[in-house]
């Protein structure tokens, strides 16, 4: 892995020094995990830029799995009080399967795609679904749309926690569950209807 199109060197200086990327970005550890994952050098030379970093963490962890977890518990907390809303749906089919077969293969750049394609899948679904414009005429329509959102995010605590621990500790508080386990990943019933959310944050 180079830095900034440079082979590091820790005799000349030229690396990213963990104590000093915690001084200056504290509790921002999960965004450098995601983002060495990410230009992980598994079959070639890769390089890491401070501007990959940056558009990564705001193209990436901020508009797509921040913004649609935020969505889907704001949009609760909205509609529903925080509280899960009932739905019958079918499973997400073979995330945990994919996932899990990319890991095995220590393949984790295409783990950590397969994994953020919950969150690409949960904000399309919510762009297309507007439960802010349904809420208007069809509210059970709006228990339906937030429900499967929902699952889709407590998917995303699951299928995260080998790359961003610390985003999927403090996601399990904004979903108010103690813990979960990888056997569960690909669930739509990891929160049960009336199953009250912490705060989202």
């Amino acid at each position: 892995l180079n830095l900034e199109d440079k082979k590091i060197s820790t005799s000349r200086n030229w690396a990213v020094w963990l104590h000093e990327y915690l001084e200056e970005l504290p509790g921002k550890q999960d965004v450098l995990r995601y983002v060495l994952t990410a230009n992980a050098p598994e079959t070639k030379d890769n390089n890491f830029t401070w501007k990959d970093f940056q558009d990564r963490n705001n193209n990436e962890l901020v508009a797509v799995y921040g913004n649609f977890v935020n969505r889907a518990l704001q949009l609760t907390k909205k509609y529903f009080n925080g509280i899960v809303p009932e739905c019958a749906i079918k499973e997400f089919k073979d995330v945990k399967q994919k996932v899990e077969a990319l890991l095995d293969a220590f393949k984790f750049r295409d783990a950590q795609k397969e994994a953020m394609n919950l969150a690409r899948i949960g904000n399309k679904y919510i762009t297309d679904c507007e439960p802010w414009h349904v809420a208007k005429t069809d509210m059970e329509r709006v228990k339906t749309i937030l429900y499967i959102s929902l699952q889709l995010v407590a998917n995303l605590e699951i299928a995260f926690e080998p790359f961003l621990p610390f985003s999927s500790a403090k996601l399990r508080e904004m979903l108010n569950v103690a813990n979960t386990e990888w056997d569960q990943l690909g669930s739509t019933e990891l929160l049960k209807p009336g199953h009250q959310l912490g705060t989202p944050a």
